[in-house]
């Protein structure tokens, strides 16, 4: 796993206590809130880094990395972070006053972009807590957990796995 060399431009929360946003660049650089660093990473072993910036030496290590919440832990130096990550996908839905659809008594999921169903989480009847997994959506080869909007029940799904779908088609829909 080596997230750097696939993400685009992320918000990451650190901690539940501040957030940065980060940027690869073309030349292999980071953007990071907007400043340039330059990070020279050196993998150690499975998921262990040393990296140098700025003539400073750091020993990275993943400790946990769950894909579908978008989170891990990290240690660098002895100090372990909690990272919770936020894609270009979340912050387009944010973006566009999205991201809390619960309050507006949503009653179907449909899907935020084109793409290939990869699976689906939820059964036809069940119970789903909000946040939880519902649709794992591959779009421009990255996979997309589509979640919970908030506690629902499921009435019926509109797709089945490897079923492409566009903007908007409808996905699931929940009882009222």
């Amino acid at each position: 796993m080596y997230i750097c060399a696939s993400m685009s431009k992320l918000k990451v929360n650190i901690d539940q206590e501040e957030s940065k946003e980060l940027e690869s660049l073309a030349d292999g650089s980071f953007s990071i809130d907007g400043d340039i660093h330059e990070f020279d990473f050196q993998p150690l072993g499975e998921n262990r880094f040393h990296i140098l910036h700025e003539n400073r030496s750091y020993n990275a290590e993943v400790l946990e990395f769950d894909a579908a919440a978008k989170s891990m832990a990290i240690r660098i130096n002895n100090h372990i972070y909690q990272l919770e990550v936020e894609d270009r996908y979340d912050l387009l839905l944010q973006k566009l006053g999205m991201e809390d659809l619960a309050s507006a008594g949503v009653t179907e999921l449909k899907a935020p972009m084109p793409g290939l169903v990869l699976s689906t989480s939820v059964e036809v009847g069940q119970e789903v807590a909000k946040d939880e997994p519902l649709i794992v959506l591959e779009a421009m080869k990255m996979e997309n957990v589509l979640k919970a909007p908030s506690d629902v029940v499921v009435k019926s799904i509109a797709v089945e796995q490897g079923q492409a779908v566009e903007k908007n088609q409808l996905l699931i829909e929940f009882e009222s």
